[in-house]
């Protein structure tokens, strides 16, 4: 089925985050050290956000977010607001593989109010492109530490644990939804890793089976979508993007049939810039009601890709997915943390810029 594009997916998408300017990381550093309080922050940040906007829409693209500038990191602002919940990530070298996020949770999970309602409003005042929010996926907690973490702690059923994160993702949708949003990305990496042997085995080590494991992350996500009308929800999968660092590498082959099929989502934003995300050939299995949003525009490296290179990349997929089902973005947030990734502000813009051309001289629009 052909998408108008009047709708999200939009042809030029990007997945989110974008790299925190300079004066917003010092006033995050003057309020942490207690010397500007949390108003005088805000404002920064506000300020911050107004740029972001204007940034988005003068590369032509027809959606914004906040760049997630109120955010130390893509999903521990989202899961903090839960419960005693903290991640633990050890440093590396940019280009490199990360040690995988180890989540800690000391307490049940619970919705306790409105989340990103306010940045929606917020950032809807201040632009007239499509506002899109962000929120980590429902399953990303239980990957980054399996039933050991979820009953070390708060839980003595993992079963409850579960019920716990539904609710809370559906009050928090519906929130957004009340507030006006109609347009929501899911971040949820754990499916796009996978196809990685060293995390299966990982996965195995804590007595965890991987296929099942699938099976369950994408009855949780429908659970969670069930009862969410209004919001057009996509999936944005990519494979780690730390500081220009990465966690896992492998082709979407494994999970591709039940995911695409099975998971009650529209679209899926796939990170598809370098050989670790392996072929398009797993996009056999889209089904023609939905559409796929392919990264090819790297965020971790400093230079501008080819355009005709991209163009040839999209020619490539289509093999699989009819154009008109098909749209382009960068592989992943400028800043999935506030370090941000080792490119300049300057080349941010020029990639957004590119990934707004290769749309309009492939579809016409953006």
């Amino acid at each position: 089925m052909a998408r108008s594009h009047e709708n999200p997916p939009f042809r030029a998408e990007h997945i989110g985050s974008l790299l925190r300017p300079v004066a917003l990381l010092e006033s995050r550093r003057r309020f942490a050290c207690g010397e500007i309080d949390r108003a005088t922050l805000t404002t920064a940040e506000d300020h911050a956000i107004n740029e972001a906007a204007r940034l988005q829409e003068r590369v032509g693209l027809r959606l914004a977010t906040d760049g997630e500038f109120r955010r130390a990191s893509y999903h521990s602002y989202f899961y903090g607001q839960l419960g005693d919940i903290s991640f633990e990530a050890r440093p590396g070298e940019a280009g490199s593989r990360g040690a995988q996020p180890v989540a800690s949770i000391r307490s049940r999970i619970a919705w306790k109010g409105p989340i990103h309602a306010g940045d929606f409003a917020f950032l809807r005042a201040r632009t007239k492109a499509l506002p899109k929010i962000t929120i980590p996926g429902p399953c990303a907690l239980h990957f980054r530490g399996g039933d050991a973490a979820v009953t070390q702690y708060a839980y003595g059923d993992v079963n409850e644990f579960w019920d716990d994160i539904v609710m809370a993702f559906q009050n928090e949708l519906r929130s957004v939804g009340a507030a006006g949003c109609s347009y929501v990305q899911i971040d949820e990496t754990a499916f796009a890793k996978f196809g990685d042997a060293d995390v299966r085995a990982s996965l195995q080590a804590r007595g965890e089976n991987p296929d099942k494991l699938i099976d369950t992350y994408i009855d949780i996500t429908n659970r969670v979508l069930a009862e969410v009308p209004g919001i057009s929800i996509g999936m944005h999968l990519c494979r780690g993007n730390r500081a220009g660092q990465w966690h896992a590498e492998g082709s979407y082959e494994a999970v591709a049939e039940k995911l695409f099929n099975r998971l009650a989502i529209e679209f899926f934003c796939l990170e598809y810039d370098s050989p670790r995300a392996g072929d398009f050939a797993p996009l056999r299995f889209v089904p023609k009601d939905k559409s796929v949003v392919l990264g090819l525009v790297s965020t971790k490296l400093n230079f501008l890709e080819d355009k005709s290179a991209l163009k040839q990349r999209l020619d490539e997929a289509a093999r699989y997915v009819p154009l008109e089902r098909l749209a382009v973005s960068p592989q992943c947030g400028f800043a999935s943390t506030e370090a941000g990734n080792p490119i300049s502000p300057e080349m941010q813009e020029a990639k957004l810029r590119l990934v707004v051309e290769l749309a309009q001289e492939t579809w016409g629009t953006a």
